[in-house]
């Protein structure tokens, strides 16, 4: 058994407090105790419904959320996919494997069917290994899915009533790993913790007192290295795999942008609002985060003690923001539009981002990705609209394939040059197959 450390840790108000991260100490096929209050913690909220159109952190969820069904009330009332269901409690060992669908005429990407429910929306996927064979796919409504032929097929991963209460409509936002480490976080404010590649996952505990929800989890090195982002810009950082835990910044962001009103950012004043979308850069460990009214953004490099607001001049609001591979930055505003930063570092005004050419026929573009390469660069959003390039972002190349799926994507990521995926609502899940 390991010991539990109560230590003293930053609180992102500025005082201290006892530790927001309590370590599980206990590993039974995946057994949670809470070792700082002695009991599990469970943390019960009411899910927001889906904005079909924008997409945020606090409002990735699925739809009608007062009628939702758990694990053992869908198998009961779902017969035909019994088999299926990630919620069917007593059949989760016989769940009936995804395939992919041929049915798109797509250049580049084939539909996988996937044994889930109507409404679920995928939210994050990540793979164990380096040929990016085993690896797992999340989403709302407590959805865990885990692969091991780089994604052609898909099976149900039940953690286990020890690990995950039936009765609370966790939605799983990121997945990490590095080697058989990984992580998993989501909300209502869930930690999980893996050593042995996914075949069994403890839950950390976390503080009803914990700034925020957590929204992005990155495995960042070996032997229990990891960072955690909430929704309201705390950065926590663990070297000794989730014992102890140690604030990167002083303060949450709307306490900044509260505090710094005399420094002119638009729609900082009395700022109260969270983080729509957070964004690593995997090479500098930089953040940009995008206030949920897409009016400004702000950074964060490591050393820094506060997030970093920056003006903008134009009005155009931004929908999605995040890094390119080759360390520039790009954004996507409201209503199709695609901007890319001249150099290859965080812009600070925003004269130095370039439109770039894209027939978006006004539909909202929410992410963009690229290979692992960064040779081809691909942007999604809503109708199942694909958009491909391959100078970099300069121009675009609608894929008149996909326009058949009957849903909004809400992001694009790839392991490998070969191997790479589209996440969208209702189950949604394009595979990358390469060029016809």
């Amino acid at each position: 058994m390991r010991a539990s450390c109560h230590h003293q840790q930053r609180n992102l108000t500025g005082s201290f407090s006892s530790s927001f991260i309590t370590k599980n100490t206990t590993k039974q096929q995946g057994k949670m105790r809470n070792i700082g209050d002695g009991k599990k913690t469970i943390i019960r909220s009411a899910a927001k419904n889906d904005d079909a159109n924008e997409i945020s952190f606090s409002e990735k969820d699925d739809e009608h959320t007062t009628n939702k069904l758990t694990k053992r009330e869908f198998g009961m009332k779902t017969f035909a996919f019994t088999s299926l269901s990630l919620f069917a409690s007593s059949s989760s060992s016989q769940t009936k494997e995804a395939f992919a669908d041929d049915s798109l005429n797509s250049n580049f990407w084939e539909k996988v069917n996937l044994p889930l429910e109507p409404g679920v929306i995928l939210l994050d996927i990540a793979f164990t290994d380096e040929n990016a064979r085993h690896g797992f796919l999340l989403g709302t409504r407590q959805t865990i899915l885990e692969t091991f032929d780089g994604g052609k097929t898909w099976d149900a991963k039940d953690l286990g009533q020890d690990v995950i209460d039936d009765e609370v409509n966790y939605r799983f936002n990121s997945v990490s790993f590095n080697g058989d480490e990984g992580w998993i976080v989501g909300k209502p404010a869930i930690l999980l913790h893996t050593v042995d590649a996914g075949k069994t996952w403890e839950r950390v505990g976390l503080s009803p007192r914990l700034p925020g929800i957590p929204v992005l989890i990155t495995a960042t090195g070996d032997n229990g290295v990891a960072e955690m982002v909430t929704d309201q810009g705390a950065i926590y950082l663990t070297t000794d795999a989730a014992r102890n835990w140690k604030a990167a910044v002083e303060e949450t962001v709307d306490a900044t942008l509260n505090r710094t009103v005399s420094s002119g950012v638009q729609g900082a004043s009395y700022y109260t609002g969270s983080f729509s979308t957070v964004s690593r850069n995997p090479e500098t460990g930089e953040y940009i985060g995008l206030s949920s009214r897409g009016n400004f953004y702000m950074s964060w490099a490591p050393g820094q003690a506060y997030w970093q607001p920056h003006n903008r001049s134009s009005a155009r609001r931004i929908q999605s923001m995040g890094w390119r591979k080759d360390g520039g930055v790009w954004q996507l505003t409201r209503g199709g539009g695609i901007y890319l930063s001249d150099t290859k570092a965080l812009p600070e005004e925003d004269d130095e981002f370039t439109e770039g050419k894209i027939g978006s026929r006004g539909y909202g573009l929410l992410d963009l990705g690229s290979n692992a390469s960064g040779t081809k660069y691909f942007t999604v959003g809503g109708s199942g609209s694909v958009f491909s390039s391959e100078d970099k972002g300069k121009t675009w190349k609608r894929d008149r394939g996909t326009d058949e799926v009957a849903g909004n994507l809400y992001k694009v990521a790839f392991a490998k040059d070969d191997v790479g995926f589209i996440l969208g609502n209702d189950g949604i899940l394009l595979r990358y197959r390469g060029s016809a």
